[in-house]
């Protein structure tokens, strides 16, 4: 697995939020809301909705050579978080809610700012890009949707 929240397209490279606080011990991967000064967990979709990623500065070198994955360290509350802008086609690892997910499914934001599968009226923001049965958490490849509502 790698140890990037981005996961492309490769041509380009996401646009970031990084001068705002979390205002909880968040893990990247997960859904938050970006407010004048902090970024929140979210639990549903919000406006200014963002995806919180790894931090690249905040490892130290020698960090690279353990079996720690960056994207399982949970950001401390108050620590600087860097939060993705999300664009339709574009592809992130997302933690998620234990379910068994297909691929193209329609993901929804749920608790903890996981995503799951979308059920009607729901608000779709990504699809699955990978199968299977996933636990609580678990990190799947995901392709952000133009956002709607689940008929």
């Amino acid at each position: 697995m790698p140890a990037r929240a981005y996961l492309g397209p490769t041509d380009r490279t996401p646009y970031t939020i990084s001068d705002k606080t979390v205002a909880g011990a968040y893990l990247p991967c997960t859904f938050v809301t970006e407010g004048a000064t902090t970024f929140t967990q979210a639990t549903a979709f919000a406006p200014n909705l963002r995806l919180l990623i790894n931090r690249d500065y905040y490892a130290a070198s020698a960090d690279f050579f353990t079996a720690t994955n960056p994207l399982l360290v949970a950001y401390a509350s108050g620590d600087s978080g860097v939060a993705a802008m999300l664009q339709p086609g574009q592809r992130y690892l997302v933690a998620v809610a234990a379910a068994t997910y297909t691929f193209g499914q329609e993901l929804t934001v749920a608790a903890a700012g996981r995503a799951a599968g979308a059920v009607s009226t729901n608000i779709v923001v990504a699809f699955a890009r990978e199968a299977g049965a996933k636990s609580a958490g678990d990190l799947i490849e995901v392709e952000i949707a133009n956002v709607y509502t689940k008929p």
